[in-house]
C-alpha cells in the first residue's frame, strides 16, 4: 500500500487533536494554586499511570487516573487535595472544551470525501458523548470508540488491534490522526498509518516510525487526504 492510497477509516484522537484544552489547562492550574509549570508534569504522571494501570492488567477510568494524579503531583508540590476535589477538578475542566477553530470544516471535507470517520479515545465514552455534544462535533463521526471497550489504554497495541477489528478492517487499512507523539507511534507500531497533527508543544518521538503526514493542524491534514486516491 503506498502513502497516496487511502486508508478505510481514519481513527481521531480527541483531547488537544480535536479539542482545544486552554480552558482545562487554566481551571488545573487554578487548582494547583496556580502553578500552571505543574500542567505537563500532571499530564505524563497521568499518562504514566495509564499505562502501569494496563500493564498491571488492571482498568479504571482515565479521568480517575488523571485525578489520582492531580493529587500526586499536587502532594509533591506541597498543596493539599482529597480525591474528591481532584475528580471534581479533572470533571469540570474536561466539560465544554471547544473545538480547535478548523476542525468542524475539516471533519466535513473528509466526510463529504467520503472518509469513514472514528473518535478514538482513552477517554470514557460517558465522557466522550458530553464533549461532543458540548463542543458540536457528534453528526460528524460514523462511531465512537473508547478504550472502555477493550479496558486497556493506548499505546498498547492490543487496543489498537481492537480498534480494527471494531471497524471491520485490517490495522494497514486504519491511519491515527492524533496530536500526541506518544499515540502515533503506539499506532504506527500496532502496522496502522499515522498523521500527526503538531499542536503546540506537541513533538513526534524520534524513535518512532515515521509519520506519512505531519502538518500544523487538521485542515492541512484533511487537504492532504482528500488527494488519496
Amino acid at each position: 500500500m503506498t502513502k497516496e492510497t487511502r486508508p478505510k477509516v481514519l481513527f481521531f484522537d480527541v483531547n488537544e487533536t480535536l479539542l482545544d484544552l486552554t480552558k482545562m489547562k487554566k481551571q488545573v492550574g487554578e487548582a494547583l494554586n496556580g502553578r500552571e509549570d505543574l500542567l505537563s508534569l500532571w499530564f505524563t504522571t497521568m499518562l504514566q499511570y495509564s499505562l502501569v494501570t494496563t500493564a498491571s492488567g488492571q482498568y479504571e477510568h482515565f479521568g480517575h487516573i488523571g485525578a489520582a494524579a492531580l493529587q500526586m503531583v499536587a502532594a509533591n508540590n506541597g498543596i493539599s487535595m482529597s480525591e474528591e476535589e481532584a475528580r471534581n477538578v479533572v470533571i469540570n475542566a474536561l466539560r465544554g472544551l471547544p473545538a480547535h477553530p478548523e476542525v468542524k470544516a475539516a471533519l466535513a471535507q473528509l466526510k463529504k470525501d467520503g472518509y469513514k470517520l472514528v473518535s478514538f479515545t482513552n477517554s470514557s465514552n460517558e465522557g466522550v458523548k458530553k464533549q461532543f455534544e458540548s463542543a458540536g462535533l457528534t453528526d460528524y463521526f460514523d462511531e465512537c470508540l473508547s478504550v472502555e471497550g477493550i479496558g486497556k489504554f493506548k499505546p498498547f497495541t492490543d487496543v489498537y488491534n481492537w480498534g480494527a477489528r471494531k471497524m471491520g478492517v485490517k490495522p494497514e487499512a486504519c491511519m491515527l490522526i492524533a496530536a500526541h507523539g506518544w499515540d502515533v507511534a503506539g499506532a504506527l507500531w500496532a502496522g496502522w498509518r499515522a498523521a500527526f497533527v503538531a499542536r503546540p508543544g506537541q513533538q513526534l518521538f524520534p524513535l518512532a516510525l515515521q509519520t506519512e503526514i505531519n502538518e500544523s493542524d487538521l485542515q492541512k491534514v484533511a487537504d492532504i487526504l482528500v488527494t488519496f486516491k
